[in-house]
């Protein structure tokens, strides 16, 4: 795919016209081949855009503007319908060609699956990696119904690329034992129920390291986002979500990557949930940004 000029439909707000002279790069991930109860996340991209223009383009919490980052909007990602595989390999091989230019990638799912080639690629880059996985599920299986291709299974394929002990995963409240007996017994983190207060207590730890930073929309309670595939109730406020967006900005981690996943508007007539996507992007942008 390239880059040689603007992607000619919606937007996401204040999207900066040249590639080149972005720091970010903002893109959509459009599959959900995989997903085990209710597909649409792979229209989650395109409607995160097109509520932006409903965004303020001041963040009161990080006194910063969107005028003050310089983000490309590549659209989205075209990939072949129902092809997991090679789906993945575009993925992969877009993001290479961010990380070559030395862009910030920013993606929109788009199933969960979706990142694994995306922390594949940054990894490539970092080889220090560390990811913060934001969820209502584990997403450590090997396989779902005997299928390793599934977006119940990126964050067991991160762990075991780069090691259980650089990913920490949090708000965790859904699962297999098995997935949480095995991150146990290999010494991944995983902080169950809650978001901000152990994310707290993990950034220290972390300053100075690269760090991705994946987010499932249905780590927020179902009040807050019913807009996505897989719901589960017992999740975190849309508050606690943002505040935690903030803690990593203000702390010394360097975010080099993340993306916000299964946004399913379908299931959402109000449109809260694409509207509150809209909004972590903006947050995301603007704190983690340098």
């Amino acid at each position: 795919m390239r880059f040689d000029e603007a992607y000619s439909g919606n937007v996401f707000i204040k999207s900066h016209p040249d590639f080149d002279e972005s720091q970010v790069v903002l893109y959509g991930m459009p599959m959900d081949w995989t997903v085990s109860y209710r597909p649409g996340s792979r229209f989650g991209p395109a409607r995160i855009r097109e509520v932006s223009i409903g965004l303020e383009e001041y963040s009161a919490y990080l006194d910063r503007d969107l005028e003050d980052v310089l983000y490309f909007d590549a659209g989205d990602i075209p990939l072949p319908f129902g092809n997991p595989q090679k789906s993945i390999d575009i993925i992969e091989a877009f993001v290479d060609q961010i990380m070559d230019a030395g862009k910030f990638p920013l993606g929109m799912g788009g199933e969960h699956l979706v990142s694994w080639p995306v922390m594949k690629a940054v990894y490539k880059k970092y080889p220090d990696l560390a990811i913060i996985h934001m969820d209502a599920h584990t997403d450590l299986r090997e396989s779902y119904e005997g299928e390793p291709l599934s977006h119940s299974t990126p964050i067991r394929k991160i762990a075991e690329l780069i090691g259980p002990k650089n990913v920490y995963s949090f708000g965790i409240r859904s699962g297999m034992k098995e997935e949480f007996e095995w991150a146990k017994e290999n010494g991944m983190h995983i902080s169950k129920f809650d978001v901000l207060e152990p994310l707290k207590e993990i950034l220290p730890t972390l300053a100075g390291r690269p760090v991705y930073v994946t987010i499932d929309i249905d780590v927020l309670d179902p009040a807050h986002a019913p807009g996505t595939g897989t719901v589960d109730c017992g999740g975190i406020t849309s508050r606690e979500l943002l505040a935690s967006i903030h803690a990593i900005a203000r702390s010394e981690v360097n975010v080099v990557g993340g993306d916000l996943v299964e946004v399913a508007p379908i299931y959402d007539p109000s449109e809260q949930t694409a509207n509150t996507a809209s909004k972590l992007i903006r947050e995301m942008l603007l704190g983690w940004v340098k």
